[in-house]
């Protein structure tokens, strides 16, 4: 089973979200944060899968892999929201949040995560895709989320496991995980895949 080989690995995860840390643990796998401190600039691009898979290999950047041993596993996630052709970044205070809810109320957007898996002899990219809807939000129903919770530091100033997502989200189509910030059917895939390419690596 893949946890019993994971067990044989030092695991870290680059990100300081509460929520990744929840369902990592959810998953029953044992690891450490690393933090890595890196600006969060991307591409000047219209193709927001390149947006989320770039910044997600950044966070892992800084590492020096050479200071670690060979089973040692770094994961790295970058979730952005996106409206038609725009990316909606994490608020800078809370009137662009507020902002930024007017523009989702009564619409559908994507929830796209980059994420990255790596060792330090290989690191592997991929995404997931959720579509979101939001029901008409009044005035004040994005006031009171807004001045209640703080979603500052979400992408989309909204956390979909708040207040926020249970009055006023009517539909998601595909993972509900992917849009809380971890999509962790994807991460086990690319788990097992790494462990793979490292067993390959070592019977050479």
């Amino acid at each position: 089973m893949l946890l019993d080989e994971l067990k044989k690995y030092k695991i870290y995860l680059c990100s300081k979200s509460p929520r990744r840390h929840e369902l990592l643990a959810d998953m029953g796998i044992n690891f450490e944060f690393l933090s890595t401190n890196v600006e969060e600039k991307h591409p000047d691009t219209s193709d927001p899968v390149i947006v989320a898979e770039y910044l997600s290999k950044l966070k892992l950047s800084p590492i020096d892999y050479s200071l670690y041993p060979e089973k040692t596993l770094f994961i790295a996630c970058d979730t952005i929201v996106v409206l038609g052709d725009k990316i909606l970044e994490k608020p800078k205070d809370e009137n662009e949040a507020m902002a930024m809810l007017h523009d989702l109320s009564g619409h559908t957007h994507t929830v796209i995560s980059g994420l990255t898996v790596a060792t330090p002899n290989k690191s592997i990219t991929s995404h997931r895709k959720t579509e979101v809807r939001f029901s008409q939000l009044s005035n004040d129903e994005i006031r009171y989320y807004v001045n209640t919770y703080k979603p500052l530091d979400k992408a989309g100033a909204y956390g979909v496991q708040e207040w926020i997502g249970n009055i006023g989200i009517e539909s998601i189509n595909g993972s509900f995980y992917n849009v809380m910030g971890l999509p962790t059917k994807l991460l086990w895939e690319m788990l097992r895949e790494a462990v793979k390419n490292e067993e390959a690596i070592a019977s050479k």
